[in-house]
């Protein structure tokens, strides 16, 4: 049954109904997303015709009916709404990230000292790297300031100029105790977490393999956190440790290496890039 409002039987009534009806659609448009106008009405074509009481709205090829004789029973397009927090949060700037702290100047060993391992080479800094030398064992540089424990990020380069062996031994605190990244040991392409559980990088879970070359530049990150140790080669993840029920240590070797402090084997080696990050 069609609906005819009293007294508007004139053509300017008629008109001023269909002014109303126009905007209440566009009222109602406003407060609830129409499919296919991905709410934004400003850029929509509408096409507007009173027939029956019903009006149709069209955006482009989708259009959706409004029965204004029963105004509840338009559909709700509850994907497409977007609540007030959700709209503010999308506006809001993303979160600043932590920022990077180098703890190598590029000109001298300031902060750090060369570990006194025993048999230990020669170490320098030139054009902006720490120069390792050949060391009887161990050489490397030992961090003499203060650290986190947990919930940060420390990245680095290293290259191996001359040798076989770990260019590259991190020793790095893991809460409470300690662990040491070993790349390219055991003849040169074990990487892993030495120790876990009384196990060396060589044979526990976090064991895998790697083929480096001498002169070139690798970029490395280590992420610790509560429950886990994460570790990146040139952005590629290569180890992914959970600490949960597991025993941390490092091998006596590279105690005198803790809390910070990189080392490496018979081999020449390059540093350079040494910054690290708080994640909270």
């Amino acid at each position: 049954m069609n609906y005819h409002p009293p007294g508007l039987t004139s053509n300017f009534d008629s008109a001023a109904c269909r002014v109303l009806i126009f905007a209440a659609i566009l009222t109602v448009a406003a407060i609830q997303p129409i499919e296919g106008n991905d709410s934004r009405l400003g850029l929509a074509r509408f096409r507007c015709a009173a027939i029956n009481g019903q009006t149709s709205l069209q955006h482009r090829r989708k259009s959706c009916n409004l029965d204004f004789r029963r105004p509840f029973r338009h559909r709700i397009l509850t994907k497409n709404t977007w609540h007030p927090a959700a709209r503010d949060a999308a506006w809001s700037p993303p979160p600043a990230q932590p920022v990077w702290l180098p703890l190598f100047d590029g000109t001298s060993l300031d902060g750090w000292s060369i570990t006194n391992f025993g048999g230990e080479g020669e170490v320098t800094v030139q054009d902006g790297q720490i120069l390792i030398e050949f060391g009887h064992m161990l050489t490397g540089i030992t961090y003499q300031g203060d650290f986190p424990q947990s919930d940060y990020e420390i990245q680095w380069e290293a290259m191996r100029i001359d040798g076989i062996d770990f260019f590259c031994g991190l020793t790095f605190p893991v809460g409470p105790t300690y662990c040491t990244l070993i790349a390219a040991g055991w003849a040169g392409a074990v990487v892993g977490l030495s120790s876990i559980d009384g196990l060396d990088a060589s044979e526990n879970e976090s064991t895998t393999y790697m083929r480096f070359e001498n002169g070139r530049w690798y970029h490395f990150r280590v992420r610790v956190t509560d429950d886990r140790i994460r570790v990146w080669i040139d952005d590629r993840s290569m180890i992914d440790q959970p600490l949960a029920g597991r025993q941390i240590e490092t091998r006596p070797e590279v105690d005198l290496s803790k809390p910070l402090g990189i080392a490496a084997w018979q081999s020449r080696a390059a540093l350079r890039g040494i910054a690290y990050r708080r994640l909270k």
